[in-house]
Parts: C-alpha cells; sequence; structure tokens
C-alpha cells in the first residue's frame, strides 16, 4: 500500500504547512514545491518531495521500511550534493519514518566514510506527539501514528476531528487519508467502527490513490486497496474468491474499482469475478 506516496500528496498539496512542522515555525511566505527530478543521471524516488522556502530547500523522505538495495545515509548524501548543485541553496533534509521497528537503521542520521561526514534530521512519528497534527486538517492523517499510551482513544480523537470539518471535499479527503495511514497501526474492523464507510467510497484522493498504484505497475497495492472495502462490507472472503481477486490483471483491477461500489452484495462481486 502506498503510505508513502499518500503523505507525499499531503505534502504537495499543502506544502506551507508542512514546511511549518518540519521548521516548528510559522511560514509565513510562499513555500514552491520543485521536481523531484534532479540533473546528472535522474534520480526519482515516490516518497521523496522537495519543497523551496524564501531561505532553504526541504527535502523530505516518507519511509515505511528500511530499503535492502540502497542504505538510507548514501542516499541523503547523494540527494543533497545534487540538490545543491543544482539551487544553491542550503538543504534541509529530512526522514520520516512512518512504522515503529527497532531496526538500527531508522535511528541513523548522518553518512560517514573516511574523510566525509553528511548529517540529516530523523523524524519516528511514533516519538512525535499528537497536538500539532490535531490542530491542522492537513496534518490531521499522521497524528494517527504519533505517540500515544491509547491507541483507540488517539484513532477517536482524530475521527471526531475529521468529523467537524466543515468543508465536505475537504472532509472526504483528509478521512481518506486518514483510514489509509491508519492501516500501519489498526486493523480495518477498528478503522471502520471510527469511520463511515461512504466517506472513503466518495473520496477522490482514496481512488486516486488505488489509480497511481495500478498505473505504477504495483499490482499488490492496489489489489490491498481493493480488499479494504470488500472486506469492511462483505466480512473475509472465501479463499477461492481471493484467489480470483489476486489473478485478475491490472486492466481487470480497474474496471472491479470503478463498479465496486455499485455491489449490494457478495453475490454481485461473485457473479463480477466469474465473468471475467
Amino acid at each position: 500500500m502506498p503510505f508513502d506516496n499518500l503523505c507525499k500528496y499531503l505534502a504537495t498539496k499543502y506544502p506551507q504547512r508542512f514546511a511549518g512542522w518540519i521548521l516548528r515555525r510559522i511560514i509565513t511566505s510562499p513555500v514552491e514545491v520543485l521536481k523531484t527530478e534532479l540533473t546528472l543521471e535522474p534520480v526519482r524516488a515516490d516518497s521523496v518531495i522537495f519543497l523551496q522556502t524564501d531561505r532553504e530547500i526541504l527535502h523530505l523522505e516518507f519511509q515505511v521500511k528500511v530499503s535492502t538495495d540502497r542504505p538510507m545515509p548514501l542516499r541523503m548524501l547523494n540527494y543533497w550534493l545534487r540538490l545543491h548543485w543544482q539551487y544553491g541553496l542550503p538543504v534541509k533534509q529530512v526522514i520520516i519514518w512512518l512504522k515503529p521497528t527497532s531496526n538500527p537503521a531508522v535511528f541513523e542520521t548522518e553518512f560517514v566514510s573516511e574523510n566525509t561526514r553528511h548529517r540529516y534530521d530523523v523524524i519516528r512519528m511514533w516519538e512525535e506527539s499528537p497536538e500539532p497534527f490535531l490542530t491542522d486538517p492537513a496534518l490531521l492523517p499522521l497524528a494517527v501514528l504519533s505517540a500515544t499510551q491509547e491507541p483507540n482513544q488517539l484513532l477517536a480523537q482524530v475521527a471526531q476531528k475529521v468529523a467537524n470539518i466543515e468543508e465536505p471535499e475537504l472532509r472526504q479527503e483528509i478521512a481518506a487519508c486518514t483510514q489509509v495511514l491508519a492501516g500501519l497501526r489498526f486493523n480495518q474492523d477498528v478503522i471502520a467502527n471510527f469511520f463511515r464507510e461512504e466517506i472513503m467510497q466518495e473520496s477522490v484522493i482514496y481512488q486516486d490513490i488505488l489509480q497511481k498504484g495500478l498505473t505504477e505497475g504495483k499490482k499488490q497495492e492496489a489489489i490491498a486497496m481493493i480488499m479494504r472495502p470488500i472486506t469492511r462490507r462483505f466480512g473475509s472472503l472465501e479463499p477461492e474468491i481471493r484467489d480470483q481477486i489476486d489473478s485478475l490483471t491490472t486492466d481487470q483491477l480497474e474496471d472491479l474499482n470503478e463498479v465496486l461500489f455499485d455491489f449490494t452484495d457478495l453475490i454481485d462481486l461473485v457473479n463480477w469475478l466469474q465473468s471475467r
């Protein structure tokens, strides 16, 4: 599931608010979202976003799992060099780890090799106070990942904050993002207890996330996204039904996504799968 892509989406849409959170100060000047492809040999990463304030470049890297193919300290040094070379501005780098882990890599804050030392900042969401996130709708989805002794109570508080958002489209968007990120911490039954299903169904961002998963070729992520509303509506599926869904092509998954919320009963899903 593209949890890091969702965070990138929020940071892209609300760059000033994310910059204010990272820098721990109110940002009044415009914040520009920079392209993520850098010169030299192009480097792109779905979880990366670059923001330019009036003083510096912010490089935010959202991560769920520790990369096994490229050490994060070396990656951060690589990005810093490219950003500084291209823009000639101070660069503040922050890795934002979304899911709790004891892996030593999430505690690393520098690259060290012979005469080279490069430092960057790290935010571990499970150590962050929920207060800054609870007071800003743009950051509200991150609140479900923050520090708490009572996770369910925090989720209930976030759900209430979402319900209090007056603008319908914003409420649907933030609700959908919150539910997706909550999947890193809570099971789907718990999430369903606090959020109305129709908010997710109607959400443009939910559909957008799913479509990105499909178009980027991440079939398993797309299947996971589709399975969330299916299991919430119809409960656990029989193994043969799940196998049929797993065997769908990306085009068929797109078709299922379009008709899924027209189904009123499990038999509608079964019949649709049998017709493929």
